[in-house]
Protein backbone atom coordinates (compact mmCIF):
# COMPACT_ATOMS: atom_id res chain seq x y z
CA UNK A 1 0.00 0.00 0.00
CA UNK A 2 0.94 3.83 -1.09
CA UNK A 3 2.79 4.94 1.89
CA UNK A 4 0.82 7.94 2.36
CA UNK A 5 -2.51 6.23 2.49
CA UNK A 6 -4.03 5.94 6.02
CA UNK A 7 -7.38 3.93 6.42
CA UNK A 8 -10.15 5.75 8.50
CA UNK A 9 -11.55 3.46 11.30
CA UNK A 10 -14.87 4.69 9.78
CA UNK A 11 -14.09 2.54 6.80
CA UNK A 12 -15.44 -0.63 9.14
CA UNK A 13 -18.39 0.74 11.51
CA UNK A 14 -18.56 -0.63 14.49
CA UNK A 15 -15.23 -2.69 14.96
CA UNK A 16 -13.78 -3.16 18.09
CA UNK A 17 -10.01 -1.76 18.32
CA UNK A 18 -8.73 -4.77 18.77
CA UNK A 19 -10.96 -5.78 15.37
CA UNK A 20 -9.61 -2.73 13.61
CA UNK A 21 -5.96 -3.95 14.58
CA UNK A 22 -6.74 -7.08 12.84
CA UNK A 23 -8.11 -5.34 9.82
CA UNK A 24 -5.20 -3.23 9.65
CA UNK A 25 -2.42 -5.77 9.90
CA UNK A 26 -4.46 -7.97 7.14
CA UNK A 27 -4.40 -4.45 4.44
CA UNK A 28 -1.10 -3.13 5.69
CA UNK A 29 -1.31 0.41 5.76
CA UNK A 30 1.55 2.46 6.79
CA UNK A 31 -1.12 5.03 8.92
CA UNK A 32 -4.45 4.16 10.53
CA UNK A 33 -7.12 7.21 11.61
CA UNK A 34 -9.58 6.73 14.67
CA UNK A 35 -12.66 7.98 15.74
CA UNK A 36 -12.77 8.95 19.88
CA UNK A 37 -15.29 7.48 21.39
CA UNK A 38 -13.38 4.23 21.85
CA UNK A 39 -10.36 6.09 22.83
CA UNK A 40 -12.34 8.29 25.63
CA UNK A 41 -14.36 5.18 26.77
CA UNK A 42 -12.83 1.61 26.13
CA UNK A 43 -9.34 -0.47 27.01
CA UNK A 44 -6.73 0.81 24.49
CA UNK A 45 -4.38 -1.73 25.33
CA UNK A 46 -4.45 -3.43 22.25
CA UNK A 47 -4.15 -0.39 20.28
CA UNK A 48 -1.35 0.90 22.47
CA UNK A 49 0.64 -2.83 21.85
CA UNK A 50 -0.07 -2.77 17.91
CA UNK A 51 1.40 0.79 17.86
CA UNK A 52 4.35 -0.04 19.91
CA UNK A 53 4.97 -3.04 16.78
CA UNK A 54 5.58 -0.02 14.32
CA UNK A 55 3.95 -1.74 11.65
CA UNK A 56 2.01 1.76 11.72
CA UNK A 57 1.40 5.11 12.92
CA UNK A 58 -2.01 6.53 14.24
CA UNK A 59 -2.42 9.67 11.75
CA UNK A 60 -5.35 11.12 12.91
CA UNK A 61 -8.16 11.11 15.44
CA UNK A 62 -12.02 12.05 14.29
CA UNK A 63 -14.03 13.94 17.45
CA UNK A 64 -17.13 15.86 17.74
CA UNK A 65 -16.05 19.12 20.18
CA UNK A 66 -19.64 19.10 21.22
CA UNK A 67 -20.89 15.86 21.78
CA UNK A 68 -23.44 16.90 18.79
CA UNK A 69 -24.68 20.02 20.67
CA UNK A 70 -25.03 23.61 19.32
CA UNK A 71 -22.13 26.13 20.31
CA UNK A 72 -23.21 29.05 22.60
CA UNK A 73 -21.79 32.40 23.66
CA UNK A 74 -22.00 31.29 27.26
CA UNK A 75 -18.76 29.67 28.88
CA UNK A 76 -20.56 27.56 30.99
CA UNK A 77 -21.76 25.39 28.07
CA UNK A 78 -18.06 24.73 27.13
CA UNK A 79 -16.78 23.56 29.70
CA UNK A 80 -17.63 19.80 28.87
CA UNK A 81 -16.75 19.61 24.87
CA UNK A 82 -13.23 21.89 26.05
CA UNK A 83 -12.61 19.38 28.88
CA UNK A 84 -13.06 16.22 26.76
CA UNK A 85 -11.00 17.87 24.12
CA UNK A 86 -8.20 18.30 26.36
CA UNK A 87 -8.09 14.80 27.76
CA UNK A 88 -8.28 13.40 24.39
CA UNK A 89 -4.96 15.83 23.27
CA UNK A 90 -3.31 13.39 26.22
CA UNK A 91 -4.35 10.73 25.15
CA UNK A 92 -3.29 11.46 21.21
CA UNK A 93 -0.13 12.35 22.48
CA UNK A 94 0.41 9.04 24.72
CA UNK A 95 -0.06 7.35 21.30
CA UNK A 96 1.96 9.39 19.11
CA UNK A 97 -1.24 10.57 17.10
CA UNK A 98 -0.07 13.63 14.80
CA UNK A 99 -4.11 15.03 15.08
CA UNK A 100 -7.18 15.53 16.06
CA UNK A 101 -9.58 17.16 13.29
CA UNK A 102 -13.10 18.16 14.68
CA UNK A 103 -16.38 18.93 14.05
CA UNK A 104 -17.50 21.73 16.28
CA UNK A 105 -21.18 21.82 17.33
CA UNK A 106 -24.14 22.77 15.43
CA UNK A 107 -25.46 25.95 14.46
CA UNK A 108 -28.30 26.38 16.98
CA UNK A 109 -29.86 30.09 16.77
CA UNK A 110 -26.11 31.94 16.29
CA UNK A 111 -25.25 33.40 13.00
CA UNK A 112 -22.70 32.13 11.37
CA UNK A 113 -20.00 34.55 12.69
CA UNK A 114 -21.43 34.09 16.38
CA UNK A 115 -21.05 30.62 16.01
CA UNK A 116 -17.12 30.90 14.62
CA UNK A 117 -16.72 32.84 17.60
CA UNK A 118 -18.05 30.87 19.94
CA UNK A 119 -15.73 27.62 19.03
CA UNK A 120 -12.61 29.65 18.61
CA UNK A 121 -13.26 30.87 22.02
CA UNK A 122 -14.49 27.88 23.03
CA UNK A 123 -10.95 25.81 21.88
CA UNK A 124 -8.27 28.57 23.01
CA UNK A 125 -7.06 26.66 25.98
CA UNK A 126 -7.00 23.59 24.16
CA UNK A 127 -5.13 25.39 20.88
CA UNK A 128 -2.42 26.00 23.38
CA UNK A 129 -2.49 22.57 25.03
CA UNK A 130 -2.14 20.63 21.62
CA UNK A 131 1.10 22.84 20.51
CA UNK A 132 2.93 22.35 23.37
CA UNK A 133 2.05 18.04 23.29
CA UNK A 134 2.92 18.07 19.73
CA UNK A 135 -0.92 17.68 18.22
CA UNK A 136 -2.79 19.65 15.41
CA UNK A 137 -5.76 20.67 16.41
CA UNK A 138 -7.93 20.60 12.83
CA UNK A 139 -11.18 21.34 11.78
CA UNK A 140 -13.13 19.81 8.64
CA UNK A 141 -15.83 20.89 6.03
CA UNK A 142 -18.59 18.53 6.22
CA UNK A 143 -21.81 18.90 3.82
CA UNK A 144 -24.79 21.12 5.26
CA UNK A 145 -26.59 17.96 6.67
CA UNK A 146 -24.65 17.74 9.19
CA UNK A 147 -25.68 21.46 10.70
CA UNK A 148 -26.68 20.10 13.68
CA UNK A 149 -23.63 18.96 14.56
CA UNK A 150 -21.35 21.89 12.86
CA UNK A 151 -20.73 24.94 11.09
CA UNK A 152 -17.93 24.85 8.61
CA UNK A 153 -20.25 23.38 5.10
CA UNK A 154 -17.67 24.74 2.38
CA UNK A 155 -13.96 24.60 2.42
CA UNK A 156 -13.79 28.17 2.00
CA UNK A 157 -15.94 28.84 5.43
CA UNK A 158 -13.56 25.53 6.96
CA UNK A 159 -10.48 27.54 6.46
CA UNK A 160 -12.41 31.03 7.72
CA UNK A 161 -12.93 29.24 10.98
CA UNK A 162 -9.47 27.34 10.94
CA UNK A 163 -7.72 30.44 10.57
CA UNK A 164 -9.99 32.50 13.79
CA UNK A 165 -9.21 29.53 15.67
CA UNK A 166 -5.90 28.89 15.13
CA UNK A 167 -6.01 25.98 13.69
CA UNK A 168 -5.35 23.41 10.77
CA UNK A 169 -7.37 21.77 8.07
CA UNK A 170 -8.65 18.29 7.35
CA UNK A 171 -9.92 18.75 3.52
CA UNK A 172 -12.33 16.24 2.85
CA UNK A 173 -12.83 16.27 -0.98
CA UNK A 174 -16.23 14.62 -0.70
CA UNK A 175 -17.61 17.48 1.04
CA UNK A 176 -15.85 20.31 -1.53
CA UNK A 177 -15.42 19.00 -5.00
CA UNK A 178 -18.12 21.10 -6.30
CA UNK A 179 -17.30 24.02 -5.10
CA UNK A 180 -16.67 27.29 -7.06
CA UNK A 181 -13.23 28.16 -7.34
CA UNK A 182 -11.83 24.73 -5.66
CA UNK A 183 -8.38 25.16 -7.02
CA UNK A 184 -7.76 28.63 -5.12
CA UNK A 185 -9.23 27.33 -2.04
CA UNK A 186 -7.09 24.24 -2.33
CA UNK A 187 -3.67 26.36 -2.62
CA UNK A 188 -4.80 28.39 0.02
CA UNK A 189 -5.77 25.62 2.15
CA UNK A 190 -2.77 23.69 1.87
CA UNK A 191 -0.79 25.61 4.22
CA UNK A 192 -3.31 24.83 7.09
CA UNK A 193 -3.83 20.85 5.94
CA UNK A 194 -2.38 18.07 7.79
CA UNK A 195 -4.96 15.20 6.58
CA UNK A 196 -6.81 14.79 3.24
CA UNK A 197 -9.84 12.71 3.30
CA UNK A 198 -10.71 10.59 -0.30
CA UNK A 199 -13.70 9.10 -1.15
CA UNK A 200 -15.73 9.33 -4.78
CA UNK A 201 -19.21 10.07 -5.49
CA UNK A 202 -22.06 8.05 -7.97
CA UNK A 203 -24.49 10.74 -9.82
CA UNK A 204 -27.83 9.86 -8.86
CA UNK A 205 -26.69 8.16 -5.04
CA UNK A 206 -29.70 10.13 -2.39
CA UNK A 207 -28.23 8.47 0.80
CA UNK A 208 -26.43 9.80 3.66
CA UNK A 209 -23.91 8.58 3.79
CA UNK A 210 -23.43 7.92 0.24
CA UNK A 211 -19.55 7.41 -0.77
CA UNK A 212 -17.70 4.87 -3.22
CA UNK A 213 -14.46 3.83 -4.00
CA UNK A 214 -11.98 5.87 -5.02
CA UNK A 215 -12.41 5.43 -9.70
CA UNK A 216 -16.16 4.34 -9.31
CA UNK A 217 -17.88 7.85 -9.41
CA UNK A 218 -17.88 10.90 -10.98
CA UNK A 219 -15.47 13.07 -8.79
CA UNK A 220 -12.33 14.54 -10.44
CA UNK A 221 -10.05 12.96 -7.89
CA UNK A 222 -6.84 12.67 -9.91
CA UNK A 223 -7.08 16.63 -11.05
CA UNK A 224 -7.75 17.16 -7.54
CA UNK A 225 -4.64 15.41 -6.02
CA UNK A 226 -2.48 16.79 -8.84
CA UNK A 227 -3.77 20.65 -7.51
CA UNK A 228 -3.11 19.66 -3.85
CA UNK A 229 0.35 17.76 -4.37
CA UNK A 230 1.23 20.65 -6.70
CA UNK A 231 0.37 22.82 -4.34
CA UNK A 232 3.25 21.16 -2.18
CA UNK A 233 1.16 19.11 -0.08
CA UNK A 234 3.24 16.17 1.78
CA UNK A 235 1.21 14.90 4.51
CA UNK A 236 -1.53 11.30 4.25
CA UNK A 237 -4.01 10.74 2.45
CA UNK A 238 -7.22 9.27 4.13
CA UNK A 239 -9.70 6.76 2.73
CA UNK A 240 -13.32 7.21 4.78
CA UNK A 241 -15.41 4.80 2.97
CA UNK A 242 -19.19 4.58 4.39
CA UNK A 243 -22.40 3.81 2.78
CA UNK A 244 -24.80 1.42 0.68
CA UNK A 245 -22.00 1.03 -1.87
CA UNK A 246 -19.43 0.19 0.55
CA UNK A 247 -21.69 -2.02 3.14
CA UNK A 248 -22.75 -4.54 -0.24
CA UNK A 249 -18.83 -4.87 -1.36
CA UNK A 250 -18.15 -5.63 1.86
CA UNK A 251 -16.12 -3.17 4.20
CA UNK A 252 -12.42 -5.08 3.80
CA UNK A 253 -12.72 -5.43 -0.12
CA UNK A 254 -13.76 -2.10 -0.48
CA UNK A 255 -10.76 -0.73 1.30
CA UNK A 256 -8.31 -3.07 0.05
CA UNK A 257 -9.76 -2.04 -3.18
CA UNK A 258 -9.49 1.69 -2.37
CA UNK A 259 -6.39 1.49 -1.21
CA UNK A 260 -5.08 0.28 -4.62
CA UNK A 261 -7.19 2.97 -6.64
CA UNK A 262 -5.43 5.57 -5.02
CA UNK A 263 -2.33 4.37 -4.62
CA UNK A 264 -2.18 4.31 -8.61
CA UNK A 265 -3.23 8.01 -8.79
CA UNK A 266 -0.44 9.03 -6.19
CA UNK A 267 2.26 7.11 -8.14
CA UNK A 268 0.99 8.56 -11.50
CA UNK A 269 1.29 11.93 -10.31
CA UNK A 270 4.81 11.34 -8.81
CA UNK A 271 3.91 11.05 -4.60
Amino acid sequence: MHERISINHLCFPGASLQQLVGYWRELEPRCVSLVSPPLLQADTAPLHEALAGGAFRLETIAHMFSSGRSLTPHEEDWQAGRAELSRLIRIAEQLGARSIYMLTGGHGSLGWEQAAEAFAAAVAPCVTEARRAGVALLIENALPLYADVHIAHSLRDTLDLAELAGIGVCMDLFGCWTEAGLRASIGRGVPLCQIIQVSDYVYGDRSLPSRAVPGDGAMPLRRMLDWILGAGYTGAFDLELIGPRIEQEGHFKAAGRAAERLGEMLHALGA
